[in-house]
């Protein structure tokens, strides 16, 4: 802060475009990361991209069961649900550092 309690503006600028260029990298980073989720001890393994999009689903054929397609279904939501969830704990290492610097521009709400 300035005499006065003025923040400096151009510091200000500086930070935002450091923490531009931290969520550029971190978005990159997310994007080119791939998490798999499993289910039935292994027997549905999906692949997600950092970022959530869907790369693959490999089902064992054992988990094929014509007279039991249900359990088969919830089997890959659930493996979908597990990357899901892998997805959102790396987005949450990556981009939590980079929210939590925005407190220091002393930017209201943030």
């Amino acid at each position: 802060m300035r005499p006065g309690g003025q923040p400096n503006m151009q510091q200000m600028l500086k930070q935002a475009q450091k923490m531009q260029q931290q969520i550029a990298k971190a978005q990159a980073e997310l994007a080119e990361a791939e998490l798999t989720g499993t289910a039935g001890g292994g027997l549905v393994t999906a692949t997600v991209s950092g970022s959530g999009e869907v790369k693959s689903i490999r089902i064992d054929p054992k988990a094929v069961d014509p007279e039991d397609v249900e359990t088969l279904e919830d089997l890959v939501v659930a493996a979908l649900h597990n990357a899901a969830e892998a997805a959102k704990e790396l987005t949450d290492q990556k981009m939590g550092p980079v929210a939590g610097g925005m407190g220091g521009l002393g930017l209201p709400g943030f």
